[in-house]
């Protein structure tokens, strides 16, 4: 039995290293794991700023293509209003002198006179009016020819408009 005893002796004996073993074992894995995680903490941080610092570049970079691009579109849409408010000008200035074409023909055919047989009238008013006024300084003043020439120079419907006028030129002698 004695022999009995030293055999539970013993392993009592290695049985009581092992528990001492196991927590030197846990100790130096917590104190890896605390000196891992203060190395992390310290190199985390660092690259955390390293990180930072390229995703602001990075943004900046990106905002100025960014911005370039919104330039180069803005300008792009200028030059296109542009070019579509000439062109649309250019097709109003058409239409509207189609519009005056047909108005100053149908004035025409109704026998309205232009502007233009208007301004002739006047100056042949004007013509008339100097050279009665020299005839009658003359002492004679025939106003059958004066009244001959205005029936050859001007339209039917401005010799009735000529009329009245020609009577308020004509100075009375």
């Amino acid at each position: 039995m004695v022999t009995k005893l030293k055999k539970s002796n013993s392993s009592k004996k290695s049985a009581l290293p092992l528990p001492g073993s196991v927590k030197d074992s846990a100790q130096q894995i917590w104190q890896a794991g605390l000196g891992a995680f203060t190395k992390a903490q310290a190199e985390g941080t660092k690259a955390i700023e390293a990180l930072i610092k390229e995703g602001v570049s990075m943004q900046r970079k990106t905002q100025s293509v960014a911005e370039e691009k919104i330039s180069e579109a803005s300008s792009k849409m200028s030059s296109m209003a542009t070019d579509i408010s000439s062109k649309a000008s250019g097709q109003w200035d058409k239409l509207e002198s189609i519009f005056e074409d047909r108005v100053a023909k149908a004035l025409n055919k109704l026998g309205v006179p232009s502007a233009k047989d208007v301004n002739a009238l006047i100056a042949r008013i004007d013509e008339l009016n100097k050279s009665v006024q020299k005839l009658s300084a003359k002492g004679a003043a025939p106003k059958a020819p004066a009244k001959k020439t205005i029936k050859v120079a001007v339209k039917p419907a401005l010799r009735k408009a000529a009329k009245p006028a020609a009577k308020r030129a004509a100075p009375t002698v």
